[in-house]
């Protein structure tokens, strides 16, 4: 877990926060959609789409585009019709890698895939050849200079939160998926500030990463999926030392 969320705080700081917003704001609104078209549209009764709302506004999408994503899923307004499709295969070094995808063309999605694994020493697999490696949890990030772990233990225990880990400069909060928005608004109303809150897929091991190339490998083919117009998440059990991520990362 710590190695993804190194390398995805890493992308983050690279790009163009522009290109990073758009693309943010494409995939957040395809997971509205989904959400409402198979839960509905009221999230009060609804908890993934609940969270795909509450995740949009984390990253301040506007309220037109959430509505209208909204709509899109009930079929109030009319679009593509997504659905949502896991992937699963082996990076290098035997690196597990779950990707999840909303898409509405599924022979397209997995040529493409396949053809990434492919070019970045990794290979797609069959449905359930790595899964069974994630354990979904929620996941919030709240950043180590804004406070501490005891005052953010202390907010959010009664809420629901089952561990809480520093991971580097960054604080981390587990508990179950549908205690999420509970444990979320605990923190908000200590006065923590957060970084992001998500239901994410949390390897229950990790593979050992020493060498340069297969880092450099590693990261390559993450950056290649997460790129991909189609895929909503890129999730991989890789455990990279701080110093090697940061030269493959440069």
């Amino acid at each position: 877990m710590s190695g993804h969320s190194k390398w995805h705080n890493i992308r983050l700081r690279k790009g163009k926060q522009d290109a990073v917003r758009s693309k943010l704001f494409t995939k957040i609104a395809r997971e509205i959609i989904v959400a409402a078209k198979e839960g509905g549209g009221n999230p009060d009764s609804n908890l993934s789409l609940k969270l795909a709302i509450q995740k949009a506004r984390d990253n301040s999408m506007p309220a037109d585009n959430i509505k209208r994503a909204i709509q899109r899923g009930t079929g109030e307004v009319e679009g593509a019709s997504y659905e949502e499709i896991p992937y699963e295969g082996y990076g290098p070094g035997g690196v597990a890698v779950l990707v999840s995808c909303l898409t509405d063309n599924r022979n397209r999605t997995v040529a493409e895939l396949r053809n990434t694994f492919s070019k970045c020493g990794g290979n797609l697999g069959e449905s359930g050849c790595v899964a069974w490696m994630f354990e979904q949890m929620g996941l919030i990030q709240i950043p180590g200079d804004k406070t501490d772990e005891d005052a953010v233990m202390m907010a959010t225990m009664d809420a629901g939160a089952e561990d809480i880990r520093v991971e580097g400069d960054t604080i981390e909060v587990l508990c179950q998926p549908a205690d999420l928005p509970q444990v979320r608004e605990a923190v908000s109303a200590a006065g923590i500030e957060y970084a992001s809150a998500e239901v994410t897929m949390l390897p229950k091991s990790t593979v050992k990463i020493e060498e340069s190339k297969e880092a450099n490998q590693i990261l390559r083919l993450l950056d290649a999926l997460d790129d991909n117009d189609d895929v909503q998440q890129v999730y991989a059990n890789f455990d990279i030392p701080d110093e090697l991520m940061q030269d493959a990362a440069a």
